[in-house]
């Protein structure tokens, strides 16, 4: 795309990169604190972060847009 050097600023970046640092943060954690956070509740926190990271890209964006 012409504008990949404002890739960063795009929301469907960002929720990409957020959703991974969730499932980073999540598999960093001892396995303690792990069992108190279930694994079904993850998943859904990171497709939804995906989900609204594919709307974003449907949405025009001024800041990437100019």
């Amino acid at each position: 795309i012409e504008n990949w050097r404002q890739c960063w600023r795009m929301w469907s970046v960002q929720a990409m990169v957020i959703a991974g640092a969730i499932q980073g943060a999540y598999i960093a954690l001892p396995a303690d604190m792990q069992e108190m956070v279930p694994d079904n509740w993850m998943r859904a926190l990171t497709f939804v972060v995906l989900g609204l990271g594919a709307i974003g890209r449907l949405i025009e964006q001024p800041k990437v847009s100019q």
